[in-house]
């Protein structure tokens, strides 16, 4: 009798090396291309930059072989494509006006790459991050509250958003959105059945009952007095979106959307007629064109009008890496680099790279889907919700279809703080994504230890008696299907 060999399980990871070499080709032919064209010649550095992209390659991919096996073969590259074409915009911003923040952004990515290579060698599975719950809370919201202290915030552009430490300036609200979902992601897996009861019934929606509103009011509170007294629109969209897209997933109830929404219009209108600056930024949206608000000093909208300008100028193919004039437009390579990528690759470089984004974040909710455990789910889909409402909130900025604010765009745009948060986001995403994708047969449970850590202190087995206990993570009756139980016995 014949006997068939079992087909080997694929984890993807030869796809993922080759598509790394493509990724960074994309940003050395980039920075060639930049240096021909602007100084006739091969890059000066042009060595030291490859070999360090290349070394983030190579160790990204030896400790994903070694230490997630399964996860996702394409976040990685897509991130790195990304990182490569922004270091490349940046070191052209810098050939035109010397500003220097090309090294450190390739310092930066070389943190952000180790810090998220760490992560995946000292977290074997994610349901242990449910254990630093409310830990994730207080942290996050210390984080927010940094640039309030006197003597260590800082206000740039009229927004209080940086701390100065050591000759380094932070933005520790980059770092408060990763801890903020891990706590969102920890508190809706234990509350969501008392989110979901029934409540009155309103023209057809179902609404919660108003005992239920607290969380949803809490997080409302904290994004309108990020608003108010950091002076910062994006952050304040950022956090309230995150928590309503998760409310959401976790619920299912789309009532949860509809009050978000309205909350938050709400909030930004009082804020719109109580607080100058949120009216400013308004009418900077609204009356750009106009030329006294055009010529206003400072607040004015030449920087929008600039961006917008540059990007008409690059038309469908674009002017060509080094050929165009991004410099012109005020923070070319932070928060106006959508603008300078548009105006030298064109609408279809710039649909290239929007498409890379999209594909991320696709993979990101795939993997919120194919996860086994409720918490993996909602850390997910809120980690791939950041990664979208940060992309739309930018890019709706430079276009005009919202009011401009301070983000920056994820992994293209300057900015160390902004950079090394990004790719812990991605290490995150790497770890949940190799248990989704691990077989269920290979599946690697945790320790007893952490397993009894992860279970409430009230539902431990006693007396050294032996206990069927929930496997780590395990939340709801949605789950029932994924569910399954390993005998543990307290040391």
């Amino acid at each position: 009798m014949a006997v068939v060999a079992p087909e080997r399980l694929r984890t993807g990871r030869w796809a993922e090396a080759g598509l790394l070499l493509l990724a960074i080709a994309l940003g050395i032919s980039g920075y060639v291309l930049v240096g021909l064209n602007t100084e006739e010649a091969l890059p000066a550095d042009l060595l030291p930059v490859s070999a360090t992209l290349a070394a983030i390659a190579v160790l990204m991919h030896v400790v994903l072989r070694w230490r997630a096996p399964y996860a996702d073969p394409v976040m990685l590259p897509l991130v790195l494509g990304l990182n490569s074409i922004g270091l490349a915009m940046i070191y052209r911003i810098d050939h035109a006006v010397g500003t220097g923040a090309g090294p450190r952004q390739l310092m930066w990515t070389a943190v952000g790459a180790a810090l998220a290579a760490a992560l995946l060698v000292l977290f074997k599975d994610h349901r242990v991050l449910r254990r630093f719950t409310y830990t994730s809370m207080i942290a996050g919201l210390v984080m927010l509250l940094l640039p309030m202290v006197p003597g260590l915030g800082q206000t740039i552009n009229g927004a209080r958003l940086w701390i100065q430490v050591g000759g380094f300036s932070f933005q520790p609200a980059e770092v408060a959105k990763v801890l903020l979902a891990i706590f969102f992601a920890g508190y809706l897996v234990s509350h969501r059945d008392v989110l979901t009861l029934a409540g009155p019934k309103v023209l057809g929606l179902q609404l919660p009952r108003p005992r239920d509103m607290g969380p949803i009011l809490l997080a409302w509170g904290v994004s309108v007095a990020v608003l108010v007294f950091q002076r910062d629109l994006g952050t304040s969209l950022l956090f309230f979106g995150l928590f309503v897209g998760m409310l959401y997933v976790a619920t299912e109830r789309f009532s949860w959307i509809l009050i978000g929404l309205v909350l938050f219009a709400a909030g930004a209108l009082v804020a719109v007629n109580i607080f100058g600056h949120v009216a400013a930024r308004f009418d900077v949206w609204l009356n750009a064109m106009d030329p006294e608000v055009f010529n206003r000093d400072p607040g004015g909208s030449g920087q929008v009008v600039r961006g917008l300008f540059g990007l008409a100028s690059g038309g469908l193919m674009g002017t060509g890496w080094g050929e165009g004039h991004p410099h012109l437009v005020p923070y070319a390579n932070s928060d106006f680099i959508i603008a300078s990528l548009g105006e030298e690759l064109g609408l279809t470089g710039l649909l290239a790279i929007l498409l890379c984004y999209l594909i991320l974040v696709q993979r990101a909710l795939r993997t919120a889907i194919g996860v086994r455990d409720g918490f993996g789910k909602l850390l997910a889909s809120g980690l791939g919700f950041v990664l979208a409402f940060q992309c739309f909130v930018v890019v709706g900025g430079v276009t005009r279809l919202i009011p401009l604010t301070g983000l920056t765009m994820p992994f293209l745009a300057a900015g160390g703080s902004s950079l090394v948060a990004n790719w812990i986001v991605l290490g995150l995403l790497l770890r949940i994504s190799d248990g989704a994708r691990r077989p269920a047969d290979t599946d690697q449970s945790v320790s007893e230890d952490t397993a009894l850590a992860l279970i409430p202190q009230s539902a431990q087995p006693r007396g050294g008696a032996t206990a069927a206990v929930p496997y780590a993570g395990e939340v709801g009756p949605d789950d029932a299907d994924h569910q399954h139980t390993e005998v543990v016995r307290e040391p």
